[in-house]
């Protein structure tokens, strides 16, 4: 892997919250989500590391999947191991 600018840092927090959202409103309508909290933190020095959390607060009436939040993050670090494969 290449080595990382400030720039590809940015863009890779921008994908991972872009994805997890993305995955979200995929699976389940705006209206049965009262908030969405999509927390990224990147550590790069020689390796990157990536870790991705969601939170997610859906209306009582809402029929979602428990594990929404879990399978959205891991979806997010897909997209970013997909982005870093083409740089």
């Amino acid at each position: 892997m290449k080595k990382l600018t400030d720039e590809d840092l940015d863009k890779i927090s921008e994908i991972a919250v872009s994805s997890a959202q993305d995955f979200i409103l995929s699976k389940v309508s705006k209206k049965e989500i009262i908030d969405i909290d999509i927390n990224v933190e990147l550590n790069y020095n020689d390796e990157l590391d990536v870790d991705v959390t969601v939170n997610i607060l859906f209306d009582e009436l809402a029929s979602a999947d428990p594990k929404m939040a879990d399978n959205a993050a891991d979806y997010a670090i897909a997209e970013i191991e997909e982005f870093l494969g083409k740089i």
